[in-house]
């Protein structure tokens, strides 16, 4: 069953985005949306919370988690 979580990534830019966007790609079984303007990623896996913060924290930014939407 996939869960959908609200993450919140210090995005300031286009090219912050499309770390986020390839960083989470390698993980091969999420779906995912991006929000630049309100620096907001949404996550649809069944992985753990702390595995996805692992995750969007190697693109170097700081990341929050919103919790399930």
């Amino acid at each position: 069953l996939l869960q959908k979580h609200e993450f919140e990534v210090a995005m300031t830019c286009e090219g912050c985005s499309g770390a986020v966007t390839r960083i989470l790609n390698k993980l091969g079984d999420v779906k995912f949306e991006i929000d630049l303007p309100k620096k907001l990623v949404w996550i649809e896996s069944d992985r753990d919370v702390d595995s996805l913060m692992e995750t969007l924290k190697k693109c170097g930014k700081e990341v929050k988690y919103n919790g399930p939407k």
